[in-house]
């Protein structure tokens, strides 16, 4: 047996039953995952996942990164390669060092993988490394697991990707027009044309004058690109936006300011310094642009991205190198609360990877400005510990209802059910508690758990 029908529900018998009662009354519930990195390709092509190692290995840096971090070579696991050439020597990589994840949130999305969609009951090992190659390639070849097979099967009621604002979005047109009913919709993420310091920032901003007949070399035109970009992504089925900036900082800088330092971004002579109050104004001028248009806004800062020079010279961006950082939000947010904290029709969802901020900061301010939402434990967070620590940290500040459900955040696909069905276990978990501690009655608690699981996330994504 790889997982327990039990697993991750209170040891002590009276808060279990509860834990399990409320467990059961969601657990088939469909699952939204309206904030995460897979593939809008995977679903406009519907072709067959090629192997076990490009489908579990190679796009998830939760993986490689372990293994890099025990001195196996990336080369070896042949990331950052469109097709591996010796996929079998990769899983065997992967399955001799699987003992690595003992104990890791990894380890129980990818046994319950195994598990439930594989039907494997024994260990993953190097004795086991070909069989569970074996086993798992076979059945990748047959229909039931095609990209929009598995949709079904993982009973997704929407998936969102993340998106540049200069992407075509044409493998999300083609799932539109090819009348399967699967819901994939975008997620516009502005980070390529509104930070300086991102690799490629001028030729972008071209390409989305171009795609926009807008003069981007002025603020002007810029700002209006940036709206029409918006509501393309809109008219695609875009409800929200996503920005991951190194800080939550905002600014409010009066206009010939701001004309001025765009100019001087776009000319490519902005310092460090420059640069972050750019970002700054930008997630300004984003809350201003949602006013308009009505999509949500995700702030996810605090990850220093690319922390491993070498690695990201050798292999690019998203190669397991980012590291969480110190976060500051009561005085980052200030400018932009200052002009649109009161606004109800604003939604504007905070994540953070700095747990200290928790109760000291990001439950009052969402327990108190309405234009404020948390979004949940995030990234390296993403883990029973730490949703329990944030369930038991965001509570008495903000309540259930200052929250936003349940983000997967993820690019293995196979891992979203998994990730959903800890995020119920765990709240139904410390849901139980409340109504042993006489805290919560439970029929409440039976309300408070559909809404983690399935209200409040179409609630506040506007779904």
């Amino acid at each position: 047996m790889l997982i327990h029908e039990d697993r991750l529900f209170p040891a002590d018998p009276g808060t279990r039953n509860v834990a399990r009662a409320l467990y059961a009354s969601i657990k088939n519930l469909p699952i939204i995952s309206p904030h995460g990195h897979t593939q809008a390709g995977w679903f406009a092509g519907n072709e067959p996942f090629p192997d076990p190692a490009k489908l579990f290995v190679q796009p998830d840096h939760y993986v490689f990164r372990m293994l890099y971090s025990q001195g196996v070579s990336l080369d070896d696991l042949e990331i950052g390669k469109p097709t591996l050439k010796d996929p079998r020597k990769v899983w065997r990589i992967f399955a001799s060092h699987y003992h690595l994840f003992r104990g890791t949130p990894t380890r129980s999305w990818l046994n319950y993988s195994f598990s439930e969609l594989f039907g494997l009951d024994v260990p993953l090992s190097a004795a086991t490394a070909d069989f569970y190659y074996d086993t798992i390639a076979e059945k990748l070849t047959t229909p039931e697991f095609r990209p929009r097979a598995l949709f079904e099967r993982f009973n997704l009621e929407l998936l969102s990707t993340t998106d540049s604002p200069i992407d075509s979005l044409a493998d999300i047109q083609t799932v539109r027009e090819s009348g399967w009913k699967g819901r994939i919709i975008p997620a516009f993420r502005p980070d390529p044309v509104v930070d300086p310091e991102f690799a490629g920032f001028r030729d972008s901003i071209a390409t989305l004058g171009q795609q926009t007949s807008e003069d981007t070399t002025t603020w002007a035109g810029y700002l209006n690109a940036l709206r029409k970009a918006r509501l393309r992504f809109k008219a695609m089925g875009a409800t929200s936006t996503d920005h991951g900036h190194l800080t939550a900082q905002t600014a409010d800088l009066p206009l010939p300011e701001a004309q001025a330092l765009f100019a001087k971004a776009l000319a490519g002579k902005a310092n460090a310094a420059e640069s972050e109050l750019f970002r700054a104004q930008m997630l300004t001028e984003m809350a201003a642009m949602s006013l308009e248009d009505g999509l949500v806004m995700q702030i996810h800062p605090g990850s220093t991205r690319n922390h491993n020079r070498k690695v990201f010279e050798k292999y690019g961006r998203d190669t397991g190198c980012d590291i969480p950082r110190q976060t500051n939000y009561v005085d980052a947010l200030r400018p932009l609360l200052d002009r649109f904290g009161n606004e109800t029709s604003l939604t504007i969802i905070l994540f953070t990877l700095d747990e200290a901020t928790y109760s000291r900061e990001l439950a009052p301010l969402a327990g108190h400005y309405p234009c404020l939402r948390l979004g949940p434990s995030w990234w390296f967070h993403d883990s029973p510990e730490g949703m329990m620590r944030f369930r038991e940290q965001v509570t008495e500040t903000a309540g259930f209802y200052n929250t936003v459900g349940f983000n997967d955040d993820t690019r293995a696909f196979l891992s979203i059910p998994a990730r959903h069905d800890v995020a119920r276990r765990v709240d139904s978990s410390f849901l139980a508690r409340l109504v042993v501690e006489h805290r919560l009655e439970e029929d409440e608690a039976f309300e408070v758990a559909h809404e983690l699981t399935y209200g409040l996330v179409k609630k506040a994504y506007r779904l």
